[in-house]
């Protein structure tokens, strides 16, 4: 999406303020003994509530109102009766729509007392969202973004994963540009415009850099690496990126 007006600004800040707040409270939940089916049933209240409509179960009939992966879950976990433990990665995937306008939103975090290594792989997929934050300007490459991600993940002894990437949103949860790499792609010449709507989400992993179906149709895996994901839905402005979801 390509922001025209004031209303369009206005009505994706309005769904990035309820998907971030949901984000945040399922956050503060994520305690040891709660199951992810009771924090995807505080979620599916808080969009009631709010008069927003989940992306997922809207637009994919997803069966849960977010994506709540664990461990070796990375991505579009089905929220079920798994117990969430003590030093468990989890990550929380919000994403949402409220009078036409879209925002999707991500963190994964260390639960209680955790391996010191997810935290670091924690605190090192936000540093590369930062970093990826600094090159989203107008007139640059799209795949700026990614050198940097991946450059960061380099850095701290970690690496990026490569099949699943970043998005436009927008008037819909997947739209134009249809990919934003995590890494640089060479072949991926797209120069970013004003008033793009991207969801960035870098996926920094410990080893490995694919993931694959788990079978079940819809959540993604690895088979022994642990990956942290952190996301947020900006606008592109000339006096720098507009994040949404806060």
């Amino acid at each position: 999406m390509i922001i025209k007006t004031e209303e369009d600004i206005n009505g994706l800040k309005e769904i990035g303020r309820i998907c971030g707040a949901i984000r945040d409270e399922l956050v503060r939940r994520a305690v040891p003994g709660i199951t992810t089916k009771e924090l995807d049933e505080i979620a599916g209240a808080m969009f009631e509530k709010e008069g927003a409509v989940s992306a997922p179960k809207g637009e994919y009939d997803f069966p849960g109102y977010t994506c709540i992966s664990v461990n070796e879950e990375v991505a579009h976990g089905i929220p079920g009766d798994r117990v969430i433990q003590e030093g468990d990665l989890v990550n929380i995937d919000v994403s949402g729509s409220k009078n036409g306008y879209f925002a999707d939103t991500g963190i994964s975090i260390v639960v209680g007392d955790g391996d010191e290594v997810l935290k670091k792989l924690c605190e090192v997929a936000k540093l590369a969202f930062e970093a990826g934050l600094k090159k989203a300007k107008p007139g640059s490459k799209k795949t700026g973004l990614g050198k940097v991600v991946h450059q960061t993940a380099r850095n701290n002894g970690f690496t990026v994963i490569t099949n699943l990437t970043g998005h436009g949103i927008g008037r819909t949860i997947h739209e134009s540009p249809e990919y934003v790499y995590n890494y640089y792609e060479p072949s991926d010449s797209e120069i970013l415009k004003e008033g793009m709507v991207i969801a960035f989400e870098p996926f920094i992993s410990t080893d490995e850099e694919e993931v694959f179906e788990k079978g079940d149709g819809w959540t993604y895996i690895t088979e022994e690496s642990y990956v942290a994901q952190y996301e947020h839905t900006i606008i592109l402005t000339k006096n720098g990126p507009i994040i949404t979801t806060l």
